[in-house]
């Protein structure tokens, strides 16, 4: 579908308007940073809000909403931001104000945290399995017909979609048909709960003690009992106990993988005065009105104030596919499309004091109203995961220039920056789909350095597949980088640069002009959208002519022509500097390689190399004194290297001219790679004998 079938307003720097598109490209100069900005749906120069020349950002992240454990989804979304801050703080030199917040008042933890009270206090009445498994068997029977309907009612949906599409003008059908493919986006999801659910019933069937029930349909017996019983829970603490807990679990898991912290932490219990506040000046400027205690945002108001509602995602305004927020009283909105503010008390909820009585915020509000508290009226950046777009992000955005419309606000914004989604068998990884792996999950099987890699590799705002073939690319890249940065340890090791032929041949010219090459190509594509799979592709060709270069040298082995060691220095220090700009180096760039692979031991590590050493000195002496076979001094040989010195990190790598080379690695690594060849040999070995017998008969 063309961009010109979609209307979308973006306001310049100098304040003017561009509708429906945007033609400040033609006028970047080259040498540009050019980022994709979600307000456009393209790729569009980048230039601070203070000005062209300034060093100044501002940049707003929406943080978790902590009502459960992370997962890989958020890593994708908190990881990919924090590689590109990285980048624009390290390498493009900017100063940012990072501000991210925590949703610790929101519907998801309001229910999580009555459900987890209520079916803990469930399990500790005396019921027996036969009463568990018929109260469980309700439950999901209940949900079994209550995710039927649901899906029912996004088929219907979108067989008055198809017709509707079908009968449109030319100039519509762009957007129609945006909205088809999310609201068959939808029926994917709802089939996928329903199909989860009738799993559930078989499993329960074949369950009979409490804990198999429990294992089966706890989530079910939870919801059950919210539904019967949650009016009765009062006592706030039990909210804020959930949320804090999640919060100091997420904290953890972005320590875990690297993230750097943010400037300011901003939370939604804390900043309640400032957001009643927020809500009030946009109820005196006539776009928000109460209702029942509650106060909802007016978008027919907001239009005729001359402002654009639905800027980042105008198919979704409307659609019934756009996540929504639960506990929803539409009889109460003057239209279906407004939304809410403040949301009046109900009982089983926690609430705060207001003008308009009791109550708590709508789901969009705080980050509009705590943005503003910090960053004010114009911000360079907003960023968060690409299903915020609508309805969250393009409400802040309303919400925003409602609050500041006396002072001619139209684009609060100026870069929306949108991670793509991840992606499992077919479906975005999500709490609600329940296909998530968490952090804590992902990292006893990868290391944060790989799941970072993992990350680098993709482009940042476009949807990616956690799989085998992403997973395989990442693994094979660590490998190459590792190989890399031990080749140069090798070749430099030893070398008396003072008293080496410094000259330069052929050779080290050409490394050196692969290297300016490559510098200008990274920058290059650090400027297009910060493109990281490509440098990576760049960085990883700069490797293979390094390689090349080493290998020829140890062919040569000529006293007159050795390798340079500060220009393979040079070279890697740069593809550290790099490495390290994304966060996949955790030493100083100014010190190559892997901090976990590089460099020799210190006083404590020094000491179990030489146990290891004066232990095999012991086993060979003790083998010269009895005249042993030499076969069995080999042995002890191959044992050094294959045990003693591989749990000390060591691979001890036999060359052919007799001499072997050392390179530190991970032990676990290494034990895995032995156990891969010996299972590689077995096989080799089975298939031989079976062929010798296959002759037989």
């Amino acid at each position: 579908m063309s961009k010109a079938s979609i209307v979308r307003e973006w306001t310049r720097t100098d304040g003017s308007k561009c509708v429906g598109g945007s033609d400040d490209n033609a006028k970047a100069p080259p040498g540009s940073l050019m980022l994709y900005n979600s307000l456009l749906d393209e790729k569009v120069p980048f230039v601070p809000a203070s000005g062209p020349g300034s060093k100044s950002l501002s940049w707003y992240t929406c943080g978790p909403t902590v009502y459960d454990v992370s997962h890989m989804g958020h890593a994708r979304n908190y990881v990919t931001f924090d590689i590109i801050r990285r980048v624009l703080e390290d390498y493009f030199g900017y100063n940012i104000l990072y501000v991210m917040n925590v949703t610790d008042v929101n519907d998801k933890i309001i229910i999580r945290a009555r459900r987890n009270y209520l079916l803990a206090k469930y399990k500790e009445g005396k019921h027996t399995d036969a009463e568990v498994k018929a109260f469980a068997e309700k439950a999901v029977q209940n949900s079994f017909a209550k995710q039927r309907a649901k899906l029912a009612e996004a088929e219907a949906l979108v067989v008055a979609a198809n017709e509707e599409q079908e009968a449109a003008a030319a100039d519509k059908k762009g957007v129609l048909q945006r909205q088809l493919n999310e609201l068959d986006g939808a029926i994917k999801n709802e089939a996928h709960k329903l199909s989860q659910i009738q799993t559930a019933l078989r499993a329960l069937g074949q369950a009979g003690d409490s804990d198999t029930i429990y294992a089966v349909a706890s989530d079910f017996v939870a919801e059950e009992l919210d539904r019967e019983q949650g009016k009765s829970v009062t006592d706030s603490s039990i909210f804020r106990a959930h949320a804090a807990k999640y919060e100091s679990e997420f904290t953890q898991d972005m320590d875990s993988l690297g993230v750097r912290r943010p400037d300011v932490l901003t939370r939604v219990s804390e900043y309640m005065d400032e957001i009643v506040d927020y809500v009030k000046k946009i109820v005196d400027n006539g776009i928000a009105y109460e209702s029942n205690g509650s106060v909802y945002f007016d978008i027919t108001n907001f239009r005729a104030c001359g402002h654009t509602y639905g800027k980042l995602k105008p198919w979704a305004v409307g659609s019934s596919a756009a996540e929504g927020e639960s506990n929803f009283e539409t009889s109460e909105k003057r239209s279906n499309t407004d939304f809410a503010l403040w949301k009046a008390s109900k009982p089983g909820e926690p609430f705060w004091e207001s003008p308009w009585g009791q109550g708590r915020p709508g789901w969009h509000i705080e980050c509009s109203a705590m943005a503003s508290t910090l960053i004010g009226s114009r911000m360079d950046i907003h960023t968060g995961g690409d299903d915020l777009r609508f309805p969250h992000h393009d409400n802040e955005l309303a919400q925003a220039e409602a609050f500041y419309h006396n002072e001619g606000c139209h684009q609060w914004v100026k870069y929306f920056l949108h991670s793509g989604h991840l992606e499992i068998e077919g479906l975005k990884m999500s709490k609600s789909l329940k296909n998530f792996i968490t952090i804590r999950e992902a990292l006893k099987s990868f290391s944060a350095r790989q799941l970072r890699l993992l990350f680098v590799l993709q482009s940042w705002n476009k949807s990616m597949v956690y799989g085998e073939a992403s997973r395989a690319e990442m693994k094979a890249r660590e490998a190459q980088l590792k190989n890399f940065f031990q080749n140069i340890e090798v070749a430099v090791r030893g070398v008396d640069e003072i008293t080496s032929c410094a000259k330069w041949q052929a050779e080290e010219r050409d490394l050196s002009q692969k290297l300016q090459a490559v510098q200008n190509q990274v920058h290059e594509h650090l400027l297009d959208n910060l493109n990281t799979a490509a440098v990576m592709d760049t960085l990883s060709e700069l490797i293979k002519s390094t390689n090349i270069y080493l290998s020829n040298k140890r062919e040569s082995a000529s006293a007159a022509a050795p390798a340079q060691p500060f220009l393979l220095r040079k070279v890697s220090t740069y593809v550290t500097r790099m490495l390290s700009m994304f966060g996949i180096v955790d030493a100083s760039w100014d010190k190559p390689g892997f901090a976990d692979a590089a460099g020799g031991a210190g006083d404590a590590k020094g000491a179990v190399y030489l146990d290891a050493f004066a232990a095999f000195r012991d086993e060979v002496r003790s083998l010269a004194r009895t005249q042993a076979d030499p076969k069995e001094t080999m042995t002890a040989c191959d044992r050094v290297r294959d045990v003693a010195l591989v749990e000390l990190g060591v691979r001890l790598e036999d060359r052919p001219d007799g001499k072997a080379i050392w390179k530190l690695d991970d032990p676990a690594v290494i034990n895995a790679e032995q156990q891969e060849r010996a299972k590689t040999a077995s096989e080799a070995r089975s298939f031989i004998h079976g062929g010798v017998q296959s002759t037989e008969y």
